[in-house]
């Protein structure tokens, strides 16, 4: 019996221990599961949601951008596209694999997917291709269960309505580079498109807009399941530029008759750029799509340059357009109309000859004939009289050899010489040979289109420093320019000159006036060679332009002013190689001239009509 009350004494304490132990394990097990679903709940909630909710960024749409009148020069059109996910796809080579397959091989660059995949945080997607037919984006949703990680985006693509016309002026988008890479996350959204040159690269900012974001719910395979909450973007800004698409058609087609050739018309009060033409020009839409290296290759290859935009960055001499300004200077240093220079068809220096175009002479001029005939012996002359650093001077003031403070985007300076300029570059002296050259627009001297139509508007619209611009500004305030001190006697000589030039029977340019009166146009002829004539070729008439190769022929140049009797309109046209200013150029920009007056009147007519109706 003892033994009996004593093993059940001793089960009771064993029972009561183990019963003890699994009420405190409970009790642990208790306030632990207190502390994770009630102390911890919002933590493990919060991370519960993160892993089951994706946040992915919207790329907003892309500004468009219009003329002046409102014509749509660039928007945005749907577009397909493949991406891939690296952290989804498990292996990256047997997917592209698939995908090659399902795709033309060479549709992608493999490589290039293979680096950004490198670069870029594994949950980013990586675009593959963009402008995917309805029959590609088929194909691959049949196959999306031996794709993993590989997705269809919709997305906008930049189009270029008027392509070529004005794929300098608006540049064009491109891919993001590594270069172009900041803190910005949208970024690196696939597909996404940031401005790479023109007012695509200007006004980036503005176009972009700000990106928008989006709430997935996703499974554990990183499928999205539903979309729980939608923030759009902010679109980018609408952006209306000073441009006449209808005139920039025009020019675009008379220019297309030349093998290089760059031509521009501004508003000689306020500065907006109304047509602005290089030729030969691209597609900018081939590089929104993603150009191809054949394309590319292509491009570059092309001896024409139709990647420059020639109008900002050709550089040429002036030529004897530069007389404006050495006319303006000469009389500013006190040379008068009166003063007048025999021309024999050449000036001696030293033991050189050099030489007026007219190779008998002209006979007496003063300097309205000069400007006129383009006598270079007169020319010669007052530049000798007054010296090159007051030519410079008064370069300078009418815009020459400086990049303009405003929205044109990649401009050249040029090259307006000093005696300064000389000494600090070349490290020698300046010479009076060179004094002569520069004179009539060689040498040392070189300007853009876009600085010679800016010398003519300051020289005509009474000596306001106008500077161009191709943004317009709603609600703007009229530009208020400085004056250029310029005497108003001396700006209407010049301004006459250039009226005969055009429409005197002597005058350079006479072939290409305007018998309409009101809508008469003055302006001044250039013709500008690409290198040295020496007395042998002159001799032999070997420097006649049609015995030339091309690259050896002279430039054409010629700017002009429109209407004489109150002008509105510059223009600069530079045909590269275009042989004489008078033959090629003036043409052209008579014609541009033409147009742009007549697109006036049609408007103004159009507005009248409809007053009257209303």
């Amino acid at each position: 019996m003892k033994a009996e009350k004593l093993r059940a004494k001793v089960f009771s304490r064993r029972a009561a221990i183990v019963a003890g132990g699994q009420a405190a394990l409970f009790a642990g097990l208790g306030a632990r599961l207190y502390y994770l679903q009630v102390v911890q709940a919002d933590r493990y909630r919060t991370l519960a949601d993160e892993n089951r909710i994706n946040l992915r960024l919207l790329a907003p749409p892309r500004g468009a951008i219009t003329d002046r009148f409102g014509e749509l020069l660039a928007t945005n059109v749907q577009n397909y596209r493949v991406v891939i996910i690296r952290e989804q796809t498990g292996d990256m080579a047997a997917t592209l694999a698939r995908l090659a397959k399902l795709l033309a091989p060479d549709s992608f660059d493999a490589a290039r997917i293979r680096h950004d995949a490198k670069r870029r945080r594994a949950f980013v997607p990586i675009t593959v291709r963009e402008n995917l037919t309805w029959d590609e984006v088929s194909r691959l949703e049949v196959n999306a269960p031996n794709l993993p990680g590989v997705g269809i985006d919709v997305g906008l693509s930049r189009h270029y309505p008027r392509g070529a016309q004005m794929a300098h002026v608006l540049g064009y988008v491109a891919a993001v580079s590594e270069a172009d890479l900041t803190d910005d996350p949208v970024l690196q959204l696939p597909g996404f498109r940031i401005g790479k040159r023109g007012i695509e690269r200007r006004f980036d900012a503005r176009l972009r807009g700000k990106a928008g974001n989006s709430q997935v719910e996703v499974n554990a395979f990183g499928r999205v399941i539903r979309e729980i909450r939608r923030q759009d973007g902010q679109p980018g800004a609408r952006l209306a530029l000073t441009l006449d698409a209808g005139l920039q058609a025009f020019t675009t087609k008379r220019l297309v008759r030349e093998r290089s050739a760059a031509a521009v018309i501004m508003n000689v009060h306020n500065g907006d750029v109304l047509t602005m033409v290089s030729s030969p020009g691209f597609d900018p839409n081939e590089f929104s799509a993603g150009i191809s290296r054949e394309s590319w290759r292509r491009l570059m290859r092309n001896p024409y340059s139709p990647l420059s935009n020639k109008v900002l960055q050709g550089q040429y001499p002036p030529g004897s357009t530069f007389k404006i300004a050495v006319a303006l200077a000469a009389l500013e240093a006190g040379i008068t109309v009166g003063h007048r220079v025999f021309c024999r068809g050449f000036i001696e220096l030293g033991d050189r000859k050099f030489h007026c175009w007219k190779k008998g002479g002209h006979g007496k001029m003063n300097i309205q004939s000069a400007i006129r005939e383009s006598c270079d012996v007169y020319f010669y002359d007052i530049a000798l009289k007054i010296g090159v650093d007051r030519i410079a001077e008064m370069s300078r003031r009418l815009g020459l050899g400086e990049k303009y403070d405003s929205d044109l985007d990649g401009q050249k300076a040029g090259l307006i010489p000093t005696r300064a300029w000389k000494r600090a570059v070349i490290g020698s002296r300046w010479q009076k040979g060179e004094t002569v050259v520069a004179a009539i627009g060689q040498g040392y001297v070189l300007s853009t289109p876009l600085q010679l139509a800016v010398m003519t508007a300051r020289a005509v619209n009474g000596g306001i420093a106008v500077v161009p611009r191709l943004a317009l500004r709603a609600g703007a305030a009229q530009p208020d320019f400085p004056s250029l001190g310029i005497s108003a006697a001396a700006l209407r000589i010049v301004a006459d000159a250039m009226d005969q030039v055009v429409n005197h029977y002597l005058g350079t340019a006479r072939k290409s006036r305007i018998e309409d009166p009101a809508m008469a146009i003055g302006g001044k002829t250039g013709t500008s060679q690409v290198r040295r004539i020496t007395m042998a070729e002159r001799a032999a008439d070997l420097h006649n332009n049609k015995k030339k190769r091309w690259r050896d022929r002279d430039h054409a140049l010629f700017v002009g002013f429109a209407p004489v009797t109150a002008p509105q309109y510059a223009v600069a046209v530079v045909v590269e190689h275009g042989g004489g200013g008078s033959k090629t150029a003036a043409p052209i920009a008579s014609a541009m001239l033409a147009e742009a007056q007549r697109r006036d009147s049609a408007r103004a007519a159009e507005t009248i009509a409809a007053v009257s109706s209303s």
